[in-house]
Parts: structure tokens; sequence; C-alpha cells
């Protein structure tokens, strides 16, 4: 066997194994789409295939339709809270780190470190003493416990992506700006912001999927059912009707992620480059 054959064998084998693994990875949720346009749970549950027999949009229309309010006041609900916490995140971020990552003042290293200490910090520590503060603060049953937060730069992986990110940029660019006349933030606005945009992108999609999956924080603070966020009226829903049928379940868990798959695939390739970018150690 000559080398290019040996090559071309290796290359045939590799992408074999990657598409068993990746169809192995992907198959539930495969399943699940198949599954959700199944008429009953006997059919659902009978096998591992996801060809329905009879394929129906039953479940789509009757969860979407379902009471006491329509799928769609969660929906809306949700990128209530989601876009401005996303909008938070990355300006709160981008500032902070630009601050670590460009300014020299005294006790940077301890600062620095106790933001990253924060990374350890289960967010289930925090949660009494944040409901005991914002309910002095006659927020609860609002988003404002969920949103305010995030424009003061809490989410603290996100800060030190952006900070690994800023290191990598030479300062020449912002001494050129500074001798031009920029200020501190017009450097920022005008010089980092373009070049960290991608790692900006990688911050509010991780932002926007993780916030749109948010369970427990709609939990704790939200009360009124109208006010639900997705996933709480998923959750309502399944509670709500005994012996429910599986095929309204997943066809709204479908939708919910359908947002998020969205907005993933269409800043797939800066989603990419920031995450690669965010790796460089400066």
């Amino acid at each position: 066997m000559t080398r290019r054959q040996r090559s071309t064998l290796s290359t045939i084998l590799r992408y074999l194994v990657l598409g068993i693994v990746g169809l192995v990875m992907i198959y539930p949720m495969i399943w699940m789409v198949g599954a959700s346009f199944k008429t009953s749970n006997a059919e659902i549950f009978s096998s591992i295939g996801f060809i329905p027999k009879n394929p129906t949009l039953d479940g789509y229309i009757s969860g979407w339709n379902a009471e006491p309010y329509k799928f769609g006041v969660y929906m809306f609900n949700t990128y209530k809270f989601v876009i401005p916490k996303v909008i938070g995140t990355v300006i709160s971020s981008t500032v902070t780190a630009y601050g670590f990552s460009r300014f020299k003042f005294k006790g940077q290293g301890f600062l620095f470190g106790l933001c990253m200490a924060t990374l350890f910090l289960p967010q289930v520590v925090l949660n009494v003493p944040q409901y005991l503060l914002f309910s002095q603060m006659n927020w609860l049953n609002s988003y404002l416990p969920i949103v305010v937060p995030s424009f003061f730069a809490v989410d603290t992986y996100f800060v030190f992506m952006l900070v690994q990110f800023m290191r990598s940029i030479s300062r020449e660019l912002e001494e050129a700006a500074e001798i031009d006349g920029c200020n501190s933030l017009q450097r920022l606005v005008y010089v980092i912001v373009p070049m960290v945009k991608p790692s900006m992108v990688s911050c509010a999609l991780f932002q926007f999927m993780w916030s749109s999956n948010d369970f427990m924080g709609p939990l704790i603070y939200i009360d009124s059912v109208k006010k639900y966020t997705a996933s709480l009226g998923l959750r309502m829903f399944m509670d709500a009707e005994a012996g429910f049928q599986w095929n309204k379940v997943l066809a709204l868990s479908i939708i919910t992620i359908l947002p998020s798959l969205i907005v993933f695939f269409l800043a797939q390739d800066q989603f990419v480059e920031g995450i690669s970018a965010g790796g460089v150690k400066g």
C-alpha cells in the first residue's frame, strides 16, 4: 500500500469515526423532533425509532394554545428579560475587561483575583441573600433581579474571556488613537470594540442561550403565572395535566430551543473565532 493510499484510508477512517460519534450525540435531538409528530405516548416509547407512523401537528397546536395562557406569552416573557440581560452583560463585561487589561491601579491584581474567585462560588449559596436584598428593594415578581445585576459585570467568566482577548491586542493602536486626541472611552469604542467583536459575540451567544434556559432565576423571583418564562410555562404545563401527552411537551421544547439554535447558526463563525481568541494568553 502506497503512502497516498494509507493517507486516504486514514482520512476515511477518521471521518467515519467522527460521523458515528456525531450521529450518536445528535440522535436524541433527532428522536425528540420525530417524537413531537407522533400521536400517542405508546407510539413514542414503543421504540427508539424517530419516524412517526402517522405524522401530526396536534402536539404543536394543542401545546401552543394551552391554558391558562398561550405558550407565546411565555416565549415573549422570556425574551423580555433575556435581551436586556445580554445587552447588559456585553457592555459591563467589555468595560470591566478594558479596565483590568489596560489600566494600572492600586489593588488591581487583588481585585482581578477576587473577581475570578467568584467563578468558584456556587449560585445556590447566593440565592438566599440575593432574595432578601431584592425583597427589601421591592423587586420581587419582576425581571429586575435577573436583569439589573448583568449591568454590573457579575458574569466573571465573560470578563475573563474578554481580558484574555484584549491582552493580545497591541497597545500601539491605542497610543496612536491617544495621539489623535481620543480619550479612554473613545479608544475603547473606536479601537478596542471593533477588534474584540468576535469575543463579544461569543459572550452574547453564551448569555443568550444560558438565560433562555434559565429555570431557577425566574422560579425564585416570579410569582405571577402571567409573567412566567418559557421554562416555567413548560414545567407548569407538565404539572397541570395528569398523564400528559409527551408529544406536546416535546413540541414545546423544540419551540423553546429554536431561537437559540437560529441565533447560534447565524453567528457561528464569529462565535468560533471569539472562543479561539479568548484562549490566547496575554
